[in-house]
């Protein structure tokens, strides 16, 4: 299946929802997060239609969820999925935005092998990803979204 290579935007706000449905899950930091969360996107996407999106959504957001449990302190994981007719993104936030996960093309250039290969799978399947630091006053909220298309569309 052919995705958009060449739209990664690391470090910017994800699309606006421009009539899409907005779903929510919120969930505590735990080790069934990333389950949960899986779960919660095969259910929303197989229910709007977006059967061709489950498998790459499903790897996405079980990486994204598990760098959120494992990397940071927050208490709650928020999961956003926004339906749009022919492109999905999901949103996953947490409470620990000094914990902000390194775009993999700067650890590349370090020679570094371990670690952030997660977001080496969502760079490589997703039509554009992005981090941002959420809200102007404490808390804070970070945010690591990635954005699925189906084949040929064009957001």
């Amino acid at each position: 299946m052919p995705h958009g290579h060449g739209h990664t935007t690391a470090y910017s706000a994800p699309p606006g929802p421009q009539g899409g449905e907005i779903y929510r899950l919120v969930l505590p930091n735990t080790s069934g997060a990333a389950k949960l969360s899986r779960d919660f996107v095969t259910s929303l996407l197989t229910f709007s239609r977006h059967c061709a999106l489950v498998d790459d959504a499903r790897l996405c957001v079980t990486e994204v969820v598990t760098n959120a449990h494992r990397h940071t302190r927050t208490s709650l994981i928020r999961v956003r999925v926004t339906v749009r007719r022919k492109q999905v993104t999901v949103s996953v936030a947490d409470d620990d935005h000094w914990a902000l996960p390194e775009p993999p093309a700067f650890r590349e250039v370090r020679g570094e092998q371990e670690g952030g290969r997660g977001l080496l799978l969502v760079e490589r399947l997703a039509f554009a990803w992005g981090m941002t630091v959420l809200g102007g006053c404490l808390p804070y909220r970070k945010a690591v979204w990635f954005t699925l298309t189906r084949a040929g569309a064009t957001p």
